[in-house]
């Protein structure tokens, strides 16, 4: 049995959680999310705790016991706190600005990168270098900042780039380093 899987979600007071027909639903002030349960994989709900259980123990299901239970705790942190990931741009004349729902990115290509947000992602941009993004899913908002890092990855040399805050680029060492 999974050691993650055995513990139980705490719901937060304002957050509802609904199960039909092998699709969870949970609902609170942030916004409201779904997803599909397998059906090895058993939810008892209580009044203010979510148990994830497994019906058998066969390989699958032992695996898919831990994942679920952290799907669900991610799913209930964000309709109540929500997420969010911050983006550093570093390098010269690399800047992006807002335009209410697309990022316009200039990363010393010949041509500016315009981004529209999904539904669910909201972007604050401070000092046209520094980007927040927040949602209520984390799985969404994860794609979104991967994407964004994407059009021009921190390289190893000057460290020029997108970057998550706090990111560790391991540098190297130019041709006149000996």
């Amino acid at each position: 049995m999974s050691r993650v899987g055995k513990q139980p979600i705490s719901i937060s007071h304002g957050v509802k959680v609904e199960f039909k027909q092998g699709v969870l639903t949970v609902s609170g002030p942030k916004g409201t999310l779904s997803r599909k349960i397998h059906p090895k994989i058993l939810l008892d709900i209580g009044n203010h705790t979510i148990v994830v259980k497994i019906a058998d123990s066969s390989k699958e299901s032992r695996s898919l016991h831990g994942l679920t239970r952290t799907l669900i705790a991610n799913m209930v942190e964000g309709v109540s706190n929500g997420f969010k990931k911050v983006l550093e741009i570093s390098g010269l004349g690399f800047r992006v600005n807002q335009q209410m729902d697309t990022l316009v990115f200039n990363l010393g290509y010949s041509h500016p990168i315009e981004y529209r947000l999904p539904q669910g992602v909201t972007a604050q941009v401070e000092k046209m270098t520094k980007i927040t993004l927040e949602s209520h899913d984390k799985e969404l908002l994860g794609i979104v900042a991967a994407k964004i890092r994407s059009f021009r990855s921190p390289e190893p040399y000057k460290g020029k780039g997108i970057r998550y805050l706090k990111e560790a680029i391991k540098m190297k060492a130019g041709k006149g380093a000996k």
